[in-house]
């Protein structure tokens, strides 16, 4: 895996930007620790830093330049057919100078153009220049496992894996109000937004072709989420799950690539537990890792993985932390952040990453099986709206109740009191405005409210309004259904907010996460499923579970859905919150002027009464306030 950043210059002022680069790539350092590489030749200047996976030849070292010395590639990814495309390439008479995939990358690029993506089996951002015709192509993967950043202006056009690389090259520090106004809802800024003004996300499945001083954007793939496909699949049931079995193993099989040692993680979950059990078949003594909470037991579930670890053999670790180990991990966590970025398990994926990565330089992981299969509460809760029946009625007619009733995350009665009144609030909403709610942590009124308000007639105005539509544009608000939810989610909750997680805490541990069920080939066999072999009134993933229940403790299947979810009320007691309270201070957020004084320091009072969903506000706040401190003031923290 690599880190990678470049500029194409179109004037003097623009080459003048090349000095910086080196400070780009050093700032990428943590996403390849094992080599570094620059070139600058006329117009290009381009760096990588790479972690040794595959092949680590000292020939392999990006970036890498065609014989001709013609083309040159940036690339960050694993493309996990590339020995295959590499013969065929060969039998074209294409010539190799390493074995690594970055070089097939772009030798098919040469061969092919921008066709070449469609048969990329993997993840990957990557930059390709070529010399002759002055182009430069940009392309990210079908799902957004690898993360591409860019900003043009009148001088250059610049790319990079994380936006530290691009402050380091320059790039104007203008918070944008409507991406901040989005990320208090969500804890995310969406692509193809940032949180900075100008400066943008390439999204899944886009390419960019630079000529001259042009952009011109284009997507090579697109979502495979239809619900008339899925309605029409005539497939029977038994087959299904074969086929799914079928794909869901050679996906595997693919991800356990590697010349440095694999492993898993192993939540207790049942879409971890799946890949776990398809991985031990192929590597006895399998190293398996999971994190419980000592102090917390709601939050835990090493039980379970526990249970799985046991049934299949693996060679399993726990990370067992209190409260207080957790807090040890937080202010490294938020240095790792150039961006903001607030889902909070993203803390216990930084703890576990870290111990991981002392054994293993690559894991496989069970992301992307909820948004394919319908596995979020919130796809359970449209599905028996849409069904319709008493149940529905009932939790609708007594929202005057759930209002009243104390409601938090912390324990499963008050937990169910907040799904009941979510549920009965989102169903007198349209589709696309229910969608909006259950996808975010706070409405839209909590997030404003929290704004200065100077600020809050910009955030929501005509710029959000846009941002929003694209963003549940798959949802029908004419004949809603659960496919188009389960699009939308793999657009705006996959590609934004779980990816970006392993993604960055696995890459801030140096630590490479794969996902077996983001192999394209299982992601357009289950958008194929009809939602009958996903969701029922009381099984969520069905053919999932059902697939792989005999290969499974049963336990798994008798038990509620949890997410990977971290105590995040405990988290402000005690030295973290003396540390970081500061940012949070009155004087602080006056001084600043970005924030309402008065909803902060409400927040604050109810967070310290134990109140999760202030805490999960706060925490959002937080996250911002720590990232601006550092990027946009420049303070060493």
């Amino acid at each position: 895996m690599c880190g990678i950043a470049g500029i194409l210059a179109f004037t003097e002022a623009g080459r003048n930007t090349f000095i910086r680069l080196d400070a780009a790539a050093a700032s990428l350092a943590h996403r390849g620790p094992d080599a570094a590489g620059t070139i600058v030749r006329g117009r290009i200047a381009m760096a990588s830093r790479r972690l040794a996976i595959i092949a680590p030849e000292p020939a392999a070292n990006q970036p890498i330049n065609d014989a001709s010395g013609r083309y040159s590639i940036v690339y960050n990814g694993e493309v996990f057919n590339y020995k295959a495309l590499r013969k065929d390439l060969q039998a074209a008479g294409h010539l190799f100078q390493t074995a690594s995939d970055t070089e097939v990358v772009l030798q098919l690029y040469i061969k092919e153009g921008a066709d070449c993506l469609k048969k990329l089996r993997g993840f990957f951002a990557f930059a390709i220049y070529d010399a002759a015709e002055e182009v430069l192509f940009v392309a990210r993967d079908r799902f957004g496992e690898k993360p591409l950043y860019f900003y043009k202006d009148a001088d250059k056009f610049m790319f990079a894996s994380e936006l530290s690389a691009l402050f380091e090259l320059g790039v104007p520090r203008e918070v944008d109000f409507a991406s901040l106004y989005q990320y208090l809802q969500l804890t995310y800024v969406p692509a193809p937004a940032s949180m900075l003004q100008g400066v943008k996300k390439l999204l899944p499945g886009h390419s960019l072709l630079v000529r001259g001083n042009r952009v011109q954007e284009q997507v090579w793939f697109r979502s495979p989420f239809s619900g008339e496909v899925s309605m029409k699949n005539q497939l029977p049931y038994p087959q299904q799950q074969a086929k799914l079995k079928r794909f869901l193993e050679q996906a595997v099989q693919q991800r356990m690539t590697a010349d440095v040692p694999v492993g898993a993680f192993l939540s207790g979950g049942t879409d971890s537990s799946v890949v776990v059990a398809l991985a031990a078949r192929h590597q006895p003594q399998l190293k398996t890792f999971s994190l419980g909470f000592t102090d917390s037991p709601y939050f835990d579930e090493t039980h379970y993985a526990r249970l799985v670890a046991n049934k299949l053999g693996t060679n399993h670790t726990e990370l067992r932390l209190s409260t207080r180990q957790l807090q040890e991990y937080l202010l490294p966590m938020l240095h790792a952040l150039s961006e903001p970025f607030a889902d909070s398990s993203a803390l216990a994926v930084y703890a576990l990453s870290q111990h991981a990565g002392q054994h293993v330089k690559v894991v496989l992981s069970g992301d992307g099986a909820d948004e394919l299969f319908g596995g979020y509460n919130k796809h359970l809760a449209e599905y028996r709206l849409l069904q319709g029946g008493m149940g529905a009625g009932a939790v609708k007619a007594l929202d005057f109740l759930w209002s009243r009733l104390p409601a938090s995350r912390n324990t499963y009665v008050a937990n169910k009191i907040r799904q009941f009144h979510r549920f009965a609030a989102g169903a007198r909403l349209s589709a696309q405005e229910r969608y909006w709610l259950w996808a975010t942590w706070q409405n839209e009124e909590e997030a404003l409210s929290l704004l200065s308000p100077g600020y809050r007639s910009g955030a929501s105005g005509r710029l959000y309004r846009a941002r929003k539509g694209r963003l549940v544009a798959c949802v029908n608000n004419e004949q809603p259904n659960l496919h188009s939810v389960l699009c939308a989610d793999t657009q705006l909750v996959l590609s934004n907010d779980m990816l970006v997680k392993t993604d960055l805490m696995g890459m801030a541990n140096g630590l490479e996460i794969r996902s077996p069920f983001l192999d394209h080939k299982v992601v357009k066999f289950a958008a194929s499923l009809p939602i009958t072999s996903k969701v029922s009134m009381s099984v969520q993933k069905k053919i999932l579970k059902e697939t792989f229940r005999q290969e499974l403790p049963e336990e798994l299947f008798n038990r509620p859905k949890k997410g990977f979810e971290v105590p995040l009320a405990a988290l402000w007691q005690g030295e973290v919150q003396a540390q970081l309270q500061e940012l949070l201070s009155d004087e602080f957020i006056f001084d600043q002027g970005i924030f309402d004084q008065g909803a902060i320091r409400q927040l604050r009072k109810q967070a310290a009464t134990g109140s999760s969903h202030a805490a999960t506000r706060l925490w959002t706040v937080l996250v911002f306030q720590f990232w601006w401190r550092k990027w946009i003031l420049g303070v060493k923290q």
